[in-house]
């Protein structure tokens, strides 16, 4: 585990579920951190520091992209 980082956090586990997908389609090394202690207890998030997305050295900057470009593409009209 010494050779993961944190690139990302969130408060809840629906925030990451695009994410998570885009990540495993990339075969990227990744795990979230308190995920499962913030599943049962949500309302602990802040407590716990929320879940954090921690992903292989190697694989950062990978990573950091596909969260880039997710953040870049959406786009919300309300109607």
């Amino acid at each position: 585990m010494k050779d993961f980082i944190t690139i990302a956090r969130f408060n809840y586990p629906s925030e990451y579920v695009i994410i998570e997908l885009l990540l495993q389609q990339k075969n990227i090394n990744y795990f979230f951190l308190n995920e499962t202690a913030i599943t049962i207890l949500p309302f602990h998030s802040n407590a716990f520091g929320g879940i954090r997305l921690q992903v292989n050295k190697n694989d950062k900057d990978m990573a950091v992209k596909i969260i880039t470009d997710l953040n870049n593409d959406i786009v919300l009209e309300i109607v």
